[in-house]
């Protein structure tokens, strides 16, 4: 069962069954050609499965960043008290991934990834993004699309709010009634706090938006609350 929004997470949660040290390399159909992509498979009964998008390509943004991996850590490491199934991949011209970067239609690739995670596992997903990966979730999920029944919760990572002179606004998500967890460096460069909780604002509930004391944009020094934020969350909603 989906709850309400929460506003309180502690550390130390309980753990769930472990889950296999599985990963492995797939090949995903998207728009464009052939993606790139890994699983790190879950607990044999984990009841959802999940997706981690990753930053800009352009900026040098793969599945294998940092913020990308630490977050596929905080879902499938039963430490954190999950134990799911998590997809990453490669958008368009990136690593292997066949096509060009394109800057919008790599929503595409995410619905692609999305679409794939729901035939293997046959369960409910769960969607992460950070950076401009957290800009595709958004636009994947929360813009019309029969995807949308199968998303049961979306965790957006540093969402951008200005970069290189320009202003990203979401209107989008005045009708995403997802659950939506938002969290982001208090000095983030392309998020300033005030600018973000005017987004936030606008978001349909329910939300949560979490500010993390001391950290940037790539939540340098502060991985671990950010996964402690992410995996208390997803406890938190998804029952």
């Amino acid at each position: 069962m989906i709850r309400g929004m929460t506003t309180i997470f502690a550390p130390g949660q309980p753990k769930a069954k472990p889950a296999p040290a599985v990963l492995r390399s797939v090949d995903l159909r998207g728009p464009a050609g052939r993606l790139e992509a890994l699983v790190n498979e879950g607990a044999p009964d984990a009841p959802f499965a999940a997706l981690v998008c990753h930053p800009h390509p352009l900026g040098g943004g793969t599945m294998n960043n940092k913020v990308v991996y630490h977050a596929m850590k905080a879902i499938n490491d039963s430490k954190w008290g999950l134990g799911w199934p998590v997809l990453r991949f490669n958008f368009r011209g990136m690593g292997l991934s066949q096509g060009t970067h394109d800057g919008k239609a790599e929503a595409g690739d995410v619905l692609s990834a999305l679409d794939w995670l729901e035939n293997e596992y046959r369960r409910p997903l769960v969607v992460v993004g950070f950076s401009f990966g957290a800009m595709m979730a958004l636009s994947a999920c929360c813009l019309p699309s029969p995807r949308r029944a199968t998303v049961r919760a979306l965790a957006i990572l540093g969402l951008p709010t200005q970069a290189d002179g320009a202003d990203y606004i979401y209107p989008h998500l005045s009708n995403c009634t997802i659950p939506k967890l938002f969290v982001s460096g208090e000095s983030d460069q392309y998020a300033p706090a005030a600018q973000l909780a005017e987004v936030v604002a606008k978001a349909t509930e329910p939300k949560q938006f979490i500010l993390l004391p001391h950290a940037d944009h790539f939540f340098t020094g502060q991985l671990e609350p950010m996964q402690s934020s992410l995996a208390g969350w997803l406890k938190e909603q998804l029952r």
